[in-house]
């Protein structure tokens, strides 16, 4: 009995054993079964997108840029075909043989081959190597024609940035190149397009415009192997172009400015005294931007950074001068609003004027006798200025020439290298010097020196609102309205001042008026010291104001010598000034004219206005015509 009861009990055991063996079977069979209709059925969408992905890859191309046209619709920032030299090195039966041939047939230099061969570690043996950017028609055809000797040698058609003008606008637009790391971290849509060989804005507009320009890139799918190495191309996506973006600089007045600027430094500035375009704004020297489109050679560099007339400052709006002579209008102007002077105020000019000790000197020697405010200005009197300047003083004579754009920033949203200037007062001296304000401060402030200092774009703008009647403007480069003859835009310009009482900046007209014929007088009648530079037909007739600004004290030996300008060094001579707006009769443009250690503005400034005004006056229903542009939101 005991041992059937043995026997029965491991039968259970056995049958029990089976039974969990039997179900943990069943439950894996299961879980196997479920895993495999998820796989199959619930995620087949997710595993044939990684296969495919594994499968295919995507290369993006550079974008194409957007042009920049003038006015006109004159490209000059545009796109042009490039040849370039590339190495798949897989393909390639002898390396250093190709580098050898290469090297004769291009005039490849020996850090040019150490660069491909460090490329070609880097990268792995399906991918290309960038040999040449920019090849020549010439070596394009050389190498097409030894291609049965270069075995793994592609010649490869691309796009690239062209700037058809040279140096004309270098200083207005920029240039592009290679992104640096900066480049890349400082712009979201830089770090999402970027690709090998792509190039971004570097100065200018082209920088401050990239997202407008930048384009987007074309990508080509391809299938690859386990290795990714690509074996059939599958699609080709075109991207699309940067935006179009048109200015509103005229090409012609560009050039003219660089003409009249030839081997000298200074900068010329045309503007829209009513809608505040700006026609022309040239810096000299410039710089051909082409050269940096494919790395700068370093002679070409440094040719560039060590002439003397530095090139590579944007002298427009980062270079600080002294106004000179040329503010005297505004001292005039703020004099009158303030009802410190009337127009029948007179001084005695003696050529010189005493205060406390010190001898404050007027450019004529020998004095310039009575004269009212008219004749100081036609005359550019300096004791006239001092005594006004005397007993207007220097904060009220800040307050009206801030409101004319002295000591601020112009093109500052388009332009992050402009600089604001400084027009001082008694306060600013207290702040940063940490000193007293003194009596003949304020007498030298009055002919635009000491403390003063101010870019040639905001002399324009003065300028400009003077001869708009009083309203102030607000200054572009970029077209967002359509063009307006003199009426309308003269129309428009005072139904908004209406409606906003802030755009006009005096509170008597007839102030203003007595200022524009003293201006007038300057250029148009006998002693005015920009008589020589007149025009008699009243569709030219400008009037304008010269500026002598001296760069260093001048000792009373150097007076006594009274040397001219010739015998005095370079460094030494006065920078010369001419501000001017012209036609007369209802007048449309403002010009500013600076050059630097030019001497005289009388005689080296004046005399290119009389140029500048021919030209644009010539081409302002030229302009007028100008109405189809596409519109950019920036």
């Amino acid at each position: 009995m005991i041992k059937d009861s043995s026997g029965i009990r491991k039968t259970d055991v056995i049958n029990r054993r089976m039974f969990i063996i039997g179900a943990a079977k069943l439950i894996v069979f299961s879980g196997i079964v479920a895993r495999l209709f998820s796989l199959q059925i619930n995620d087949n969408k997710k595993y044939l997108t990684l296969s495919d992905k594994n499968r295919i890859r995507e290369w993006k191309l550079p974008p194409t840029r957007g042009e920049i046209v003038d006015y006109f619709g004159n490209i000059i920032a545009g796109n042009l075909k490039v040849y370039q030299l590339h190495i798949i090195p897989e393909q390639v039966e002898n390396f250093n043989y190709l580098l050898s041939r290469l090297k004769t047939l291009l005039e490849l230099t020996d850090k040019k081959i150490a660069k491909i061969l460090k490329s070609k570690n880097q990268k792995k043996p399906w991918e290309s190597i960038i040999v040449a950017e920019n090849l020549s028609w010439v070596q394009f055809l050389k190498i097409n024609n030894y291609m049965h000797d270069l075995v793994g040698v592609k010649p490869v058609m691309t796009i690239s940035r062209n700037y058809p003008f040279s140096e004309i606008y270098t200083h207005v637009l920029g240039y592009v190149s290679q992104p640096n790391e900066n480049d890349i971290l400082e712009n979201e849509t830089i770090q999402e397009r970027f690709v090998t060989g792509m190039k971004v804005g570097k100065l200018g507009l082209e920088k401050r415009l990239e997202n407008y320009l930048i384009g987007t890139n074309d990508i080509q799918r391809y299938e690859v192997n386990a290795y990714g190495k690509r074996i059939n191309q599958l699609e080709h996506q075109r991207g699309q172009q940067g935006s179009k973006i048109r200015l509103t600089v005229d090409t012609e007045i560009q050039k003219l400015s660089a003409k009249l600027l030839a081997n000298k430094a200074g900068s010329i500035s045309v503007m829209d005294i009513y809608t505040g375009d700006v026609l022309a704004m040239y810096s000299s020297p410039s710089y051909d931007p082409n050269l940096f489109l494919f790395g700068i050679s370093n002679d070409d560099w440094q040719l560039i950074r060590n002439n003397s007339l530095k090139p590579l400052i944007n002298k427009t709006l980062s270079g600080l001068y002294s106004p000179g002579s040329t503010i005297k209008p505004i001292v005039a102007l703020s004099a009158l609003e303030n009802k410190t002077v009337n127009e029948s105020f007179k001084v005695r000019c003696t050529g010189k004027t005493e205060l406390y000790g010190q001898t404050f000197h007027c450019w004529k020697e020998k004095g310039h006798g009575l004269v009212n405010l008219k004749d100081a200005m036609k005359q550019s009197c300096d004791t006239y200025f001092y005594e006004i300047a005397r007993i207007l003083g220097v904060d009220k004579l800040k307050i009206t020439a801030e409101k004319f754009g002295l000591g601020k920033k112009v093109l500052g949203e388009y332009f992050e290298n402009e600089k604001q200037g400084l027009f001082p007062n008694t306060i600013w001296k207290k702040n940063n010097l940490g000193k007293g304000w003194v009596l003949g401060e304020t007498l030298i402030t009055g002919i635009g020196q000491g403390y003063t200092q101010t870019t040639p774009l905001q002399l324009c703008l003065m300028t400009a609102q003077i001869a708009n009647g009083g309203y102030k403007i607000s200054p572009k480069i970029i077209v967002n309205n359509k063009p307006l003859n003199f009426l309308e835009a003269k129309k428009n310009m005072e139904l908004r001042s209406s409606i906003d009482p802030n755009l006009k900046l005096i509170k008597d007209k007839k102030n203003l008026e007595i200022v524009q014929k003293a201006m007038f007088s300057s250029t148009n009648e006998i002693r005015g010291t920009s008589y020589r530079s007149r025009i008699d037909d009243p569709k030219y007739q400008f009037a304008g104001k010269t500026g002598t600004a001296q760069v260093k004290r001048i000792s009373k030996r150097e007076r006594e010598l009274d040397l001219k300008i010739e015998q005095i060094p370079y460094n030494d001579r006065d920078h010369a000034l001419y501000v001017a707006y012209g036609p007369y009769v209802n007048p449309r443009y403002a010009i500013s004219i600076i050059v630097e250690h030019g001497g005289s503005g009388s005689k080296a400034a004046a005399p290119m206005a009389k140029e500048l005004f021919k030209l644009i006056i010539d081409r302002d229903g030229l302009r007028e015509k100008q109405s189809n542009f596409e519109e950019i939101d920036i």
